[in-house]
């Protein structure tokens, strides 16, 4: 990594984040952390073959936390120079004054941090220009239009590329840091058949560009997802199977992910308290978290703290194994950090057997799910109802589109009432899951 394009070497910012330590130290706090990173990007959009914007991103910033005892001061700053750090450390510091002790409170047990973290492959640059860029966006727009004379208008698409450098530090002695990337293409368009328009999208996202979908294939399929819902129309309201298509299944993983990690447990806001040994999902889900997966969006060596994270079953034939923890919320249930300070790393869905038009067949009738509007969820109770657009299923095949509608149900038998999770696994984040085959929820329509 050119080490012009970030202004800093690692180095140096370790340089920088040594510095705010000693200064804590020196201004009386008995332990401290900083965070210090460096970014710069490129956003590129267009619509209707005219660039819509051209954006060139650079960022800087640090953020200290001290603690005098058990009170917590934190601060941030965009300035990094020695000067602006010395007057952030005494912001954290004055801020620790003034707040109460928490007995929870501090930083990790120096044995579970990433002494040695490993190097994940994480930072992949795409020497892109903008005028490339441009091009890019361009052709993916047109091969989106090109699908069908009834696609008639854009919202845009865009092309990114974002490149990360930062280092962690804390008074335990801990020092380390890594550079990453992340790059995506998206593109929108719409259709209209006599007095009706409707919209679809897709997009690919990666640490490395040679792993994103080819533009053009990714505007040919927002173009076709666009014209397959054209002539949607209301349903009865009814209980059927519902099937979850791939891009949104992880959703389901995103609602239980948040269940089960430490601020909602503490807290006792969650449908899952004390779940660890139960039967949460049906038998044919597997969850496996792997932080050290090379060149994964979830990836990381070590966690926000510097803890460092472990591969581990979280789900084993549905029966819960075990919690996302930050040191806090981990001493606050009497338990032990789980490195997911910052949030899980990459949760992978073990896929089952059936592909996407096996799952269909299986299904019968019942209603494919391929957009989830609204938030309607309950992580206190498990209750779920949100808006939903998709297809009718007859005889296990797609008969129509269908819209305005609401599915709903309740998270605890939504996850014991799946009936297979598919093997069409799209890898778009930290959640990978194949589409997802529910026995039975709620439909309101007409």
């Amino acid at each position: 990594m050119p080490e012009h394009r970030f202004g800093l070497s690692a180095d140096q910012l370790r340089e920088l984040a040594r510095h705010a330590l000693d200064t804590a130290s020196r201004l009386g706090a008995t332990a401290a952390e900083a965070d210090i990173g460096l970014g710069h990007g490129l956003d590129v959009s267009v619509r209707l073959g005219e660039v819509e914007t051209l954006e060139y991103a650079r960022d800087r910033g640090m953020a200290i936390t001290v603690w005098q005892g058990q009170r917590r001061g934190h601060a941030s700053t965009s300035d990094i120079s020695e000067a602006a750090i010395v007057e952030t450390v005494g912001a954290a510091l004055a801020i620790a004054r003034h707040t109460g002790e928490d007995p929870f409170t501090g930083l990790p047990e120096a044995d579970t941090l990433a002494w040695s973290p490993a190097d994940l492959d994480l930072c992949h640059p795409w020497s892109l220009e903008s005028e490339a860029a441009i091009e890019l966006a361009c052709s993916m727009e047109a091969a989106a239009m090109a699908v069908d004379p009834r696609i008639d208008n854009s919202d845009g698409a865009s092309v990114s590329t974002h490149v990360n450098r930062f280092v962690y530090a804390n008074s335990l002695g801990f020092f380390g840091g890594y550079d990453s990337s992340r790059h995506s293409l998206y593109c929108s368009v719409i259709a209209g058949e006599d007095d009706t328009m409707q919209r679809d999208d897709w997009y690919t996202v990666a640490r490395s560009a040679d792993a994103l979908e080819v533009a053009v294939a990714v505007g040919r399929r927002a173009g076709e997802r666009t014209v397959a819902r054209l002539g949607a129309r209301k349903i009865a309201t009814c209980e059927v199977p519902v099937l979850f298509e791939a891009p949104i299944a992880a959703s389901l993983i995103g609602h239980w992910a948040g269940a089960v990690s430490g601020g909602s447990l503490y807290r006792r806001s969650s449908f899952l308290l004390d779940s660890v040994g139960q039967s949460v999902w049906a038998p044919c889900v597997t969850i496996e978290e792997v932080p050290d997966l090379p060149r994964a969006l979830g990836s990381a060596p070590f966690d926000s703290e510097g803890v460092l994270p472990q591969r581990r079953m979280m789900v084993d034939a549905g029966v819960q194994q075990g919690y996302f923890l930050s040191t806090y919320s981990a001493r606050k249930l009497g338990l032990r950090t789980t490195g997911n300070a910052g949030g899980p790393h990459n949760l992978l869905v073990r896929p089952g057997q059936a592909g996407f038009d096996d799952l269909l067949r299986e299904m019968g009738r019942g209603l494919l799910v391929t957009e989830l509007m609204g938030q309607g969820v309950n992580l206190v109770t498990g209750d779920y109802s949100r808006g939903a657009s998709g297809f009718w299923v007859e005889g296990g095949r797609i008969a129509y589109p269908v819209e305005e509608i609401t599915i709903a149900g309740n998270l605890r038998d939504i996850f014991r009432g799946i009936r297979a999770v598919g093997s069409d696994v799209l890898v778009r984040g930290g959640r990978q899951c194949g589409s997802i085959l529910v026995d039975r929820m709620t439909v309101a329509g007409n």
